[in-house]
């Protein structure tokens, strides 16, 4: 099996003969953004002084281009041959979102890290609901229309893989969504293009258009201490299990049990790709081959 850990925030391509790779779309335009809706999610999260994990960790790069460039064909390739086997699973982060104006959690200038430190929050570019997918998200999309990608595992709450059109059935929303609320009754989603007042599932105040359901609706965002949805959970556990390939983007892997799924994979024989700016507690799986 195959562990590698790229540490990169840019667009990379390696081209060659065969490279039959697909190219993302064009990402939606975006607009003037003002506003920290990713900071008032935070802010109605219970308050907890122990965030968990490691806070603020350094940022780090590869070597040299040619360092990178190998191991982009290297994943090129995987990429390639997890195809035949069903298509990878890929699991996201805060880390992929940045790009489009919204804070993470745990870098550097990180929400929780700023938290933890006593200094002044971060402040977002962008809000949740003017934020527009960035070219990761859109090359997501595409990945799986080609039969690259089978599933997609996310701990992130920003909407964007759905606003990106990523199919719904494909796709694990571990910690919830802002900008989703569910029927109690008839378990109807329902996505808005404006965000929960929130957190935890409680009612929104609104009711279901379902014919004869007419249950309350709750928002769609964990709280520190709520469990994970477990028909999401189910799905993630078992693509994590078949998948021949689990590639990480943007994630630190340090909240539980989420960061254990892609190890799942590895269990199971399949290949282990972390893209991160970040060290991550799983690349000590890597250091042997990498």
């Amino acid at each position: 099996m195959a562990f590698i850990v790229v540490r990169t925030n840019s667009g990379v391509t390696a081209r060659g003969s065969e490279d039959t790779t697909p190219r993302p779309r064009r990402a939606p335009p975006r607009r003037a953004c003002a506003m920290a809706g990713s900071l008032g999610y935070a802010e109605r999260l219970s308050w907890r002084d122990d965030l968990g994990g490691q806070l603020g960790d350094p940022e780090l790069s590869e070597a040299d281009g040619a360092s990178l460039d190998g191991k982009v064909r290297a994943l090129i390739e995987l990429v390639k041959n997890a195809r035949s086997r069903g298509g990878a699973i890929v699991h996201t982060g805060a880390g992929i979102s940045t790009s489009t104006g919204i804070p993470d959690f745990r870098g550097p200038n990180g929400i929780w890290t700023a938290q933890r430190n006593g200094g002044a929050i971060p402040k977002a570019s962008c809000a949740f609901f003017l934020a527009r997918p960035s070219a990761t998200h859109m090359a997501l999309v595409a990945l799986r229309e080609a039969g690259y990608v089978r599933f997609l595992v996310s701990c992130n709450v920003d909407c964007l893989h759905l606003r990106s059109g990523y199919p719904r059935e494909c796709l694990a929303e571990l910690h919830g969504n802002c900008f989703a609320e569910r029927c109690e009754r008839c378990e109807r989603e329902y996505v808005r293009d404006f965000e929960m007042p929130s957190v935890g599932f409680k009612r929104t105040g609104r009711a279901c258009g379902e014919a004869g359901c007419g249950g309350r609706l709750r928002d769609q965002v964990l709280d520190w201490e709520d469990a994970l949805p477990p028909k999401e959970l189910k799905l993630a556990e078992k693509h994590s299990r078949d998948a021949p390939l689990a590639l990480v983007l943007g994630s630190s892997l340090q909240i539980t049990p989420s960061c254990d799924l892609p190890l799942k994979t590895v269990r199971a024989g399949g290949d282990l790709v972390i893209v991160n700016l970040q060290a991550t507690p799983k690349d000590k799986k890597a250091s042997g081959a990498f």
